[in-house]
């Protein structure tokens, strides 16, 4: 039962937070950081992102409730945040506002709380599944095996974050140049999709 249980609860986990697909898309938005500085980034957006993962393991949406967030508006917002990034990859406002702030190291735009950590990692998506997954299996051992199962993701997330620098030597900057455009398209996409399945919830009509 437990095996059964963990293999549904990794899959699950695994394909809804997808460690390889955000690979690229880590290295779309620490363009022409080192390594030490993206394993630093990625690091703490993992840590924040598994952070987030276990209060909502552990408390579920009594956290939400505590604050009147429904998950549909948590959707909502996570959609329309992450599309003004999207819109920063497809115009280049992020490169422009990096080159000209080049002398001041300070300013140097971090990705990892927002969008590596809310919404990619630890998305509507990923923070529905661990509530949903806490629950069907109540009691200590269940939250337990939720939270090991989340642990191991996120672990294989920050593998890929740190084998991203292969995948930029690959492409080129030509190539991270087309990714990061592609890769916008995909995340305005997605954001939409959070935005309708938000909606949705709300009782809307989404065709």
């Amino acid at each position: 039962m437990d095996s059964a249980f963990l293999i549904t609860a990794f899959v699950t986990l695994f394909v809804v937070i997808d460690p390889v697909g955000l690979s690229p898309l880590f290295v779309a938005l620490t363009p022409g950081m080192t390594q030490p500085e993206r394993r630093v980034i990625g690091l703490r957006a993992c840590g924040i992102a598994l952070a987030l993962l276990f209060v909502f393991t552990l408390f579920g949406e009594a956290v939400l409730d505590f604050v009147g967030i429904s998950m549909p508006a948590f959707r909502i917002a996570g959609g329309i945040l992450l599309f003004l990034t999207a819109l920063d990859m497809l115009f280049e406002r992020r490169t422009k506002r990096r080159e000209n702030q080049a002398e001041e190291e300070e300013d140097r735009p971090d990705p990892s709380v927002f969008p590596l950590a809310i919404p990619l990692i630890a998305g509507p998506g990923a923070i529905a599944s661990v509530i949903l997954l806490s629950g069907q299996r109540p009691g200590i051992e269940g939250l337990a095996l939720v939270m090991g199962v989340a642990l191991a993701v996120v672990a294989l997330v920050f593998v890929m974050f740190l084998l991203s620098g292969l995948l930029e030597r690959a492409l080129g900057r030509v190539g991270i140049n087309v990714v990061t455009r592609l890769l916008g398209m995909l995340l305005a996409a997605l954001s939409v999709q959070f935005v309708l399945d938000g909606l949705k919830a709300f009782g809307f009509v989404v065709r």
